[in-house]
């Protein structure tokens, strides 16, 4: 056999412990996720309690890129 060459048992190993690391990863991504999304409801909560209106805003927004995407480029450079 040649010495430089795993054997199949150290590859099954390596991809074991990989899959294994790496769902381990996913699982602390998905808390990260989770708790980035709470801390923006909490925001989004505080917004509309001080009488702001997201879905307006996100809705103009939308608008003005439109009406801007309509002009020239060098209009919209100025």
């Amino acid at each position: 056999m040649n010495a430089n060459k795993p054997n199949k048992d150290e590859m099954i190993g390596f991809h074991k412990g990989a899959v294994s690391t790496l769902a381990k990863e996913r699982i602390e991504l998905i808390k990260l996720v989770q708790v980035t999304e709470q801390i923006m409801q909490a925001h989004i909560k505080a917004l509309k309690e001080l009488g702001i209106d997201l879905e307006k805003e996100a809705k103009d927004a939308i608008e003005k890129m439109k009406k801007e995407k309509k002009t020239k480029l060098d209009e919209r450079i100025g």
